[in-house]
């Protein structure tokens, strides 16, 4: 396809791909169509970008923007990169089939001395950014690979660079805590507030994330953080998978979750119960506590993430112990490091239940017990609301479909 002068200056703007807006002529007006490589070129109300020059908006009458055939209006993406990291290409990619666009092209390499080296494949100037990179397996590598490819974009002359964390790195060390029971001036580091430092400076506008393990982590931020929630998967896997749901028992591992617990288990009206325990040292549990009447009843225990595994697999022995028929465990983040999938497969659950914010196919292979809940239809559906400029509340307690 050849540039369209505008206004007589020599200068035009071209179809560069899929997904990009192309800016057609001043005239021809409503009724010219185009079809190029599959795509077909609409005429539509004219729609001032504000990062193009007042000069340039005031002569164009009637762009145009890409429809791919067969997609209707839904199909309209103009203006939208989506790159993935190496943390978790499955899931990034499941997000731009679920757009209707194709994932950006970027290459990873480690130098000779293990230095990370990002190389965006492709123009992003005057684009709307998307990178997708989960806080899972090399964690620090990984997060320096996205604080890399957010400045390749922001320097690259992206308009916006979102990063979508779906499980945010560092979110455990969020505070100071007490030590053993005792008031002490910790010299422990609240690293979460680093992390979202280093985001900021590397040059990201926008933060999406899900289940963020402490919510005051999107006050660290300067920039718009949006925390999407897997409640409104949980809720439909519950109903779907166990039977025998509405005698069930909405319970959290720990005190901390007990707002968790408590909206699932009114969205459900199901009763609920805590377990209150102490730990002596990371990873280890010294003691649990059950609060609530859980005999001859289903269990689901709820949780953001499981690490080693030891919290959930000691608080379903004390259910069964209590009386429990049946335990499951459901969790946003899986990260089974450590003896995890050695303690789940030992352990009586009938099902643990994560969402692929982190790969889980490693898992499951390892592991019978473990599902896996598709979360990426709600980032896309993040992602294309962000761009759109509408509201993403709607996702707090619906499942798009």
């Amino acid at each position: 396809m050849e540039p369209t002068n505008v206004g007589g200056t020599g200068r035009g703007l071209e179809a560069t791909g899929s997904g990009e807006a192309i800016v057609g002529g001043g005239g021809g007006g409503g009724e010219d169509e185009k079809e190029q490589d599959g795509w077909r070129f609409e005429s539509v109300m004219p729609r001032p970008d504000p990062i193009r020059a007042r000069s340039l908006c005031s002569k164009l009458e009637t762009p145009a923007v890409f429809v791919k055939r067969g997609g209707g209006g839904s199909g309209k993406m103009p203006n939208i990169k989506v790159f993935s990291g190496t943390s978790h290409p499955g899931l990034a990619q499941k997000i731009v089939d679920r757009l209707g666009i194709d994932l950006g092209k970027v290459v990873t390499k480690k130098f000779s001395n293990l230095e990370t080296c990002v190389e965006i494949g492709e123009s992003v100037r005057g684009e709307d950014v998307y990178i997708v990179q989960s806080g899972s397996g090399e964690v620090n590598d990984n997060l320096m690979e996205l604080l890399i490819m957010i400045n390749a974009c922001k320097i690259a002359s992206a308009s916006r660079v979102t990063a979508v964390i779906p499980c945010f790195p560092y979110a455990r060390q969020d505070k100071k805590d007490k030590k053993h029971g005792l008031i002490m001036a910790s010299r422990a580091p609240i690293s979460a507030k680093l992390v979202a430092n280093m985001l900021s400076v590397a040059g990201a506008d926008h933060i999406i994330t899900m289940d963020l393990h402490a919510s005051q982590i999107q006050g660290f931020f300067d920039i718009p953080v949006d925390n999407l929630y897997a409640e409104p998967a949980v809720l439909k896997w519950i109903k779907e998978n166990i039977p025998e749901w509405r005698n069930g028992i909405i319970v959290s591992p720990d005190a901390g979750g007990a707002k968790r617990v408590t909206s699932i288990a009114d969205r459900l009206n199901v009763e609920f119960a805590l377990i209150h325990k102490e730990r002596k040292k990371a990873n280890e549990v010294a003691s649990m506590v059950l609060v609530g009447d859980v005999k001859d009843r289903v269990t689901i225990l709820v949780d953001d993430m499981a690490d080693t595994c030891g919290t959930i697999c000691h608080a379903a022995e004390k259910l069964l112990e209590a009386g429990s028929t049946k335990v499951y465990a459901i969790l946003t983040h899986g990260i089974f490091s450590g003896p995890a999938i050695s303690r789940i497969n030992n352990a009586c659950f009938e099902a643990v239940v994560v969402t692929n914010t982190i790969p889980q196919e490693k898992h499951m292979n390892e592991c019978p017990k473990i599902q896996c809940i598709d979360i990426s239809l709600i980032i896309a559906e993040a992602i294309r609301r962000t761009h759109n400029g509408e509201s993403v509340s709607f996702l707090f307690a619906n499942v798009p479909m």
